[in-house]
């Protein structure tokens, strides 16, 4: 039982570490958006990643470069790199939804279609996968998973009610719109670490490196896409708003150190999700520890971002709308058992 629940203690760690990393996000002034933006994604994307790579594995480039000369894993790895690239799309569609439909229901959305989407288009493409005795566990686990999550959505926007910041009515069906393409847009972080990372430990234990690290280099092969995307956007805007003299403003080493904290915890939920989930697949024969560990990862974070949403007052005077966030975060923990039950089997 121990060789199974290390792996969820791993995912569940990475929970926290996904839902704390936008704590930082509020500490951003006096740096611009896009001036924080750059440490922020250089840090996440870029420095941690290679530091812990290479501390786990020093001749991680070799196995980094196979992947792209092997002939089986190139078109994963180019897959990955767009998916990285729309991802970063994604992220920004992100901030333009909120300020029609409101945080809360974006996130539901957004978190409910990337955790589904995310899971689900890697698993239908498995060989016979309605033949898998993990199928309808899998599938019943998403299904729950969207009820959790639709919960805590509808108690976000309940709350919103209640503190007199109801939304505008000839808004809700752009910003519902543009929450679903992001959440669909989303979901390909995942789905190209899926497909690469089954690439990756091939060529990786050809070098003798274990599949958690190899974990590790399919991130880095996905972040080419993503990191690109997301510096030429803060590029843009800087160039646009002419705000380069904003690196050296004044009073601004606060908003520097929870830049690097932001991204510090964003890949370590990242790379301790891959990990959990390269244990998830030698612990068992199904090799669905990417399909079971991502929608776990989501869900689960979503409790820890709206347990640092209660411990600064949100839902103080919202007794109602909290009942229900309870219910749906009870759900989710529903669902994580679900998913975990099916990687047993």
């Amino acid at each position: 039982m121990s060789l199974y629940l290390v792996p969820f203690l791993i995912i569940i760690l990475a929970s926290v570490f996904q839902g704390s990393f936008g704590l930082g996000m509020k500490y951003m002034a006096p740096l611009k958006w896009e001036t924080w933006w750059v440490v922020h994604v250089s840090i996440a994307m870029v420095v941690f990643p290679l530091v812990w790579t290479y501390l786990s594995e020093p001749n991680f480039f070799e196995v980094f470069m196979a992947v792209f000369n092997d002939s089986n894993s190139q078109s994963a790895a180019y897959y990955a790199i767009l998916f990285g690239f729309l991802w970063g799309i994604g992220g920004i569609l992100f901030g333009v939804s909120v300020p029609y439909i409101g945080l809360s229901l974006t996130m539901g959305i957004v978190m409910g279609l990337a955790g589904t989407l995310g899971a689900l288009i890697p698993f239908l493409s498995y060989e016979n996968v309605l033949d898998l005795p993990q199928f309808p566990y899998v599938i019943f686990g998403l299904i729950v998973t969207i009820i959790g999550v639709v919960l805590t959505a509808k108690a976000g926007i309940d709350r919103d009610r209640e503190v007199g910041s109801a939304l505008k009515s000839d808004n809700i069906s752009k910003g519902i719109l543009i929450a679903v393409l992001c959440g669909a847009l989303s979901s390909l972080l995942a789905v190209g670490h899926t497909k690469v990372n089954a690439e990756t430990v091939v060529i990786a234990k050809e070098f003798g490196v274990n599949v958690k690290d190899a974990s590790l280099i399919a991130w880095l092969i996905v972040f080419t896409g993503a990191f690109a995307m997301n510096l030429l956007y803060s590029l843009v805007l800087m160039i646009k708003a002419n705000s380069w003299s904003n690196f050296k403003v004044s009073g601004s080493a606060k908003s520097y150190m929870w830049a690097i904290i932001a991204g510090l915890c964003w890949f370590a939920a990242l790379g301790l999700y891959g990990q959990g989930a390269a244990l998830l697949n030698e612990v068992s024969n199904s090799n669905l520890g990417n399909i079971v560990g991502w929608p776990m990862l989501l869900g689960l974070s979503l409790i820890v971002s709206n347990y640092w949403a209660y411990k600064s007052g949100e839902w103080k005077s919202a007794k109602g709308p909290f009942k229900t966030l309870m219910i749906g975060l009870v759900v989710l923990v529903i669902a994580a058992v679900i998913l975990g039950y099916s990687n047993t089997l």
